[in-house]
């Protein structure tokens, strides 16, 4: 057996919402839109992956979503456009990554990080 595609759904009261911010501010592209549910995704190959953490590195916060991007710079210029808090970061981690941290539309906090 082969796990093929995990899918993160998230309960929201208005969809319109994750569209202004997970396809206008991050540039992930429509998938599906049934009206009570839009997909969207990337034509970008995933590595397929579930983290289970007692904290978010760093002494933050566990994130509800991580999401890695090829320029972190450019979306946190977007973010700061878009006058969206940034609870944590930019800042490069120990580890290898540079990274901050979102809430969405809906609260829940957002890792958009970039690999160094």
């Amino acid at each position: 057996m082969t796990v093929r595609r995990i899918v993160a759904n998230i309960a929201v009261s208005d969809t319109a919402k994750a569209t202004a911010f997970y396809q206008n501010l991050l540039g992930l592209d429509l998938r599906m839109d049934h009206g009570w549910i839009k997909t969207f995704g990337s034509n970008e190959t995933m590595t397929v992956q579930v983290s289970f953490a007692s904290e978010g590195g760093s002494g933050t916060p566990v994130p509800d979503l991580s999401i890695e991007v090829d320029d972190v710079l450019s979306v946190l210029e977007r973010v700061k456009q878009a006058a969206i808090d940034i609870e944590y970061g930019p800042i490069d981690e120990p580890w290898g990554v540079r990274r901050f941290y979102v809430r969405d539309p809906f609260g829940k906090l957002v890792n958009i990080l970039e690999h160094l």
